[in-house]
């Protein structure tokens, strides 16, 4: 299956709550984006692994991907390993995505700094013609993504470029309040954690205007890549 993008997140919201407004805008035009989760979330303080995939799978819908698929790694504890890397790598063949997003290197959470590290070897490994995978998965040819740009997370960086999210932000917050086990709810019994305090939808809805400001726009969503980007000044300029 031919995608046009895949994002990996380490766990099930965090493409929601990194970059939901730029998939809406996506899947908008007619674009077919692929939602990967690494983990379950099964180490989450709330919740559990029926409600996180039932959740996930409503805010894939309300986003309107293509898929959204779970390879099912450790949660709290994404390793570097050969056999992860070849389940990226697996899906990367399988789908073949021109773009791939994945969470930025530098992170609160481990997890995010494991997957993003994981997510860029396997880019490359995923291109070599002698790179075999065990079982099925060998069927898939050797194939490398174009560009591979990265989301943010809880820590900031100077972005490379800013997506207008203006009219998406709206279907963004939709997304991620369809982890209601995730986010505040007075009526709530479970422990408070990071992202469950009432204030943190806040701080998700000011950095979008912060980013917004930034480009003149209302809302906007951050992104980095490590390569020099091509701007088509003169299709830019019409």
């Amino acid at each position: 299956m031919k995608t046009d993008v895949i994002v990996f997140g380490a766990h099930p919201d965090d493409a929601e709550l990194a970059m939901g407004g730029t998939i809406t805008k996506l899947t908008s035009n007619g674009l077919k984006v692929g939602l990967i989760d690494l983990t379950q979330g099964e180490m989450g303080t709330r919740g559990d692994l029926e409600t996180r995939f039932n959740e996930a799978t409503e805010a894939a819908s309300i986003l309107k991907t293509t898929f959204r698929e779970n390879l099912k790694l450790q949660d709290g504890n994404i390793e570097l390993t050969r056999e992860n890397s070849f389940k990226v790598i697996a899906a990367i063949r399988k789908y073949k995505p021109k773009i791939v997003f994945a969470p930025y290197f530098k992170d609160r959470h481990p997890d995010h700094i494991k997957a993003s590290q994981l997510i860029k070897e396997a880019l490359f490994y995923s291109g070599l013609n002698k790179l075999q995978l065990p079982g099925n998965d060998n069927d898939a040819k050797a194939y490398r993504p174009e560009k591979l740009f990265y989301f943010m997370q809880t820590y900031t960086f100077d972005p490379s470029f800013i997506i207008d999210i203006d009219d998406c932000f709206g279907n963004k917050m939709k997304a991620i309040k369809a982890f209601k086990t995730q986010f505040h709810d007075p009526a709530s019994s479970e422990p408070e954690t990071f992202i469950s305090r009432p204030e943190f939808l806040d701080f998700i809805e000011s950095r979008a205007m912060f980013y917004g400001f930034k480009i003149g726009k209302k809302y906007g969503e951050a992104f980095y890549c490590e390569e020099e980007i091509e701007l088509d000044l003169i299709n830019f300029i019409k």
